[in-house]
């Protein structure tokens, strides 16, 4: 008779324990264990517990491969969660570790494989093949393809958050937090309202400190301090940070020769530029940037309550002074120039040049909300989610290194849908707040992914195609392309320890399939340019889905409250059309043209809600999950922790003595994976 020594690890978060029956049979490449009953004295299975028990074995069982466990109804229904089961055989041989990590839903069986990553090449026993197969067959019933809605990525088929597997779901606290942070926001605000419509409503720009709060000292970090934001966001040098290190720092991009339908002039802006130059010097230096907003023209726009609301197409021509930094010169509201398209300058009346500005970022929260932080986060990394798990085994190394980066997006993808983006509770949010109403946002993302690129998703490409790589005070692309090299060389480091050549690549039917999934299912027709026939093409789609699940995530995601707090900075909605006379415009024009008070309390609520620290998150390179358990691979994670924490070294000192620091890409404030 053999003996063997079990320990059990049962979940660390709320209802993670289970009073119900847990059996377990070992399974060996020469026979299987007794089927055994695991019950000590006490209570077992509680939550965090690590339990031990004796698991037994009349005949030899030789190499054990899987580790069976069962759970079975006790009086009532009680869902566990297991992290993992260690496995001692006897004459203490060298303890194996059989990774879990997931729910055991009702009277189930499961069979999970000890530790070590394995390519299906590895594999040549019948056992292990057959568990490889049936495994991905029942993972491929679980998770389905489904089109949300035409001309964007292909999502998980789940009409609701409550339609998916409890293994993506929320955690309970998780669950909680989120849905009682933005009820407590939305009634922090609504009693703001009820007092600001008991007195007056807006009549000048101060009246929006009346509704300026302190929501942000609860679980949100501190970029930089909010009222900076209320204090200088005038300022045409703030403007020009805004485009560099704001919540959408991919707008700009080099300008070299004026766009035919921006009627601007070289006579027009001469009064922005340093002495002894002139616009033409100044583009041939590479000196010349621009925003151009062409994606928002002739989208159809919103009407909230009764009343119809305004958006514009801008250009917005910016200069990097020698002396002032970068800084807009020029500012066309539409993309169609004429006598009702004036050029607003810096040198106009101050209102006029105040208020083309306010359209400009108007915009830019249109853009960064739905295709910057939405389509190229959310949607892009889903697509690699439900591939994943549709087509790689856990045993497999690509799944056990993309695992970490893929918790809660499901679920926090399903939310948006159903509560963000259609008729339902939040809906005020967008349709009752957004310029672009519903229609208009489909249609935006549609716009958005027919151009989008696989190469615009690598930042070591898309900054030169930007003409980006010479600006200074770029402290989102200095510190992009330093996490960019650290996730790449980790990635690369993986993959060299479970796949010798190319060949390797090419010749893992899981891993192409894997492929297959996200280029021609999920993201159908575009994207096509993705494929994987080297390593050095696989780390690459790696890095890819690592870098934006984690940093471009939080780029676009952390410090929107920040930004978006003081809403004269960004608005969520213009109610007057752009204006048409730079001499005409008045306090009561603008007043009438940002949001109403219930818009900007609502504004404010959403980016808090949105932008604030998780409570359970899990910062970049931080794996409470240990899917790999072989000693190389545990390497190279300590390494790639290292190179975060002299990452994060260098950013804090680079913004040592600053006034507005940018903290937004600091690794200890990068969530693992995108959970809100």
């Amino acid at each position: 008779m053999e003996i063997y020594t079990v320990t059990v690890a049962t979940g660390t978060s709320e209802y993670s324990g289970t009073n119900n029956y847990i059996f377990m049979t070992l399974v060996g490449e020469k026979g299987e264990s007794e089927r055994t009953l695991l019950d000590n004295p006490g209570l077992d299975f509680c939550r965090g517990a690590v339990d031990t028990y004796k698991v037994t074995s009349h005949l030899p069982l030789g190499s054990l491969l899987l580790v069976r466990l069962e759970k079975k109804r006790y009086w009532v229904e009680d869902n566990w969660f297991c992290r993992y089961v260690t496995v001692e055989p006897p004459g203490g041989d060298k303890v194996l570790t059989f990774p879990c990590y997931r729910w055991l839903v009702g009277d189930i069986k499961v069979e999970i494989r000890e530790g070590i990553a394995k390519t299906l090449r590895d594999d040549s026993l019948p056992q292990l093949l057959a568990h490889r197969k049936t495994e991905l067959q029942e993972r491929q019933k679980t998770y389905r393809w489904s089109t949300w809605a035409p001309g964007i990525p292909r999502c998980i088929d789940a009409k609701t958050e409550a339609d998916l597997p409890q293994d993506v779901r929320f955690e309970n606290e998780k669950r909680s937090d989120f849905e009682h942070s933005l009820n407590y926001a939305l009634l922090e605000l609504s009693l703001k309202k009820l007092a600001i419509r008991f007195g007056k409503s807006w009549n000048d720009l101060d009246d929006f400190k009346r509704i300026f709060w302190k929501l942000r000292i609860y679980t949100i970090y501190v970029f930089f301090d909010s009222e900076y934001c209320m204090k200088n966001w005038k300022e045409d040098w703030f403007f020009g940070y805004q485009c560099l290190n704001g919540t959408n720092p991919r707008m700009i991009q080099r300008c070299t020769k004026l766009p035919k339908n921006f009627s601007v002039t070289a006579n027009m802006v001469q009064s922005s530029m340093a002495p002894r130059t002139n616009l033409d010097k100044e583009l041939q230096a590479g000196n010349i940037y621009l925003l151009d907003y062409a994606i928002m023209d002739g989208i159809p726009t919103n009407t909230i309550n009764g009343k119809p609301q305004y958006i514009a197409a801008p250009f917005c021509l910016l200069y990097q002074h020698p002396d002032e930094g970068l800084i807009p010169i020029a500012i066309q509201l539409e993309q169609t120039p004429g006598l009702d398209t004036p050029i607003f300058l810096p040198k106009d009346p101050p209102l006029a040049w105040v208020l083309a500005k306010m359209w400009v970022r108007h915009s830019e929260f249109q853009v960064f909300q739905l295709l910057s932080h939405l389509l190229r986060t959310h949607l892009v990394v889903e697509v690699v989610c439900v591939a994943t798990l549709r087509q790689l085994p856990v045993v497999h190394p690509i799944y056990k290194l993309l695992a970490p980066h893929l918790r809660y997006t499901l679920e926090i993808n399903c939310r948006g849908r159903t509560q963000l983006l259609s008729a339902n509770v939040i809906l005020h949010v967008c349709v009752k707040v957004v310029s672009t109403g519903g229609d208009g946002l489909l249609i935006l993302a549609q716009r958005e992914y027919k151009v989008l690129t696989y190469r615009s998703l690598q930042p070591h490409n898309d900054f030169p195609d930007r003409g980006v790589s010479q600006l200074p005070n770029y402290f989102y692309r200095e510190h992009s392309l330093m996490l960019w090299e650290a996730i790449h060389s980790f990635v690369s480091g993986m993959l060299s320890l479970y796949y010798q050549s190319d060949q390797d690549v090419q010749e893992d039917l899981e891993l192409q399939a894997w492929i297959r999934d996200i280029s021609q299912e999920g993201f159908k027709s575009s994207l096509k340019s993705i494929e994987c026939l080297t390593r050095e093409e696989l780390s690459t789609l790696l890095a890819v889905a690592i870098f934006t699940s984690t940093a471009q995530h939080a780029a676009t995601n952390n410090g929107q409250f920040d930004w978006c707090a003081w809403i004269p900075n960004t608005p969520c909605t213009m109610r007057q059309p752009p204006p048409t006379d730079k001499d005409a415009v008045t306090m009561e024009m603008i007043m009438a043209t940002l949001p109403d008070v219930s818009q900007s309390c609502v504004q404010m609520a959403i980016t808090w809600h949105l932008g604030r620290t998780q409570p359970d998150a899990i910062a970049l390179g931080q794996y409470t999950e240990e899917h790999f358990t072989e000693g190389r691979a545990k390497e190279l994670i300590d390494k790639f922790r290292t190179e975060l924490k002299e990452i994060e070294d260098s950013i804090l000192r680079q913004n040592e003595g600053l006034d507005l620091q940018y903290l937004i890409l600091l690794p200890s404030r990068i969530e693992n994976s995108i959970t809100i």
